[in-house]
């Protein structure tokens, strides 16, 4: 099963904008043109992340919002991702979660602030 045919399943899936970082520059940070993911989970639930960032400073954060997305979805940590609420939230840690197999389906689960 892939992550189309799971969420298929899903009542209402959601549809999300990212634009991905792409490090700084002279005038500040800077991000690819938006992109339209879908099908996405978003869960709304607070919970403690180990922030991702260039360094090994290990900084930890409070996430507040899960974003479920397909595997091929780009949204490194520092992109901005636009919520169905319209709400826009900063990536602190991505993760890829593979099927290992199992006929599970591969996704990204990608923590908000």
């Amino acid at each position: 099963m892939d992550w189309s045919e799971f969420c298929a399943h899903i009542p209402s899936p959601a549809t999300v904008t990212v634009e991905a970082y792409q490090g700084s520059g002279a005038y500040g940070d800077v991000y690819a043109a938006p992109a339209t993911v879908t099908p996405c989970v978003v869960e709304a639930t607070r919970r403690l992340v180990r922030v991702q960032t260039q360094d090994a400073a290990g900084a930890e954060a409070v996430s507040s919002t899960t974003v479920y997305a397909p595997p091929d979805t780009v949204a490194p940590p520092g992109s901005l991702v636009t919520l169905p609420s319209g709400r826009v939230a900063r990536v602190l840690a991505v993760a890829v979660l593979d099927d290992h197999g199992i006929g599970l389906p591969s996704h990204l689960e990608i923590s908000l602030e």
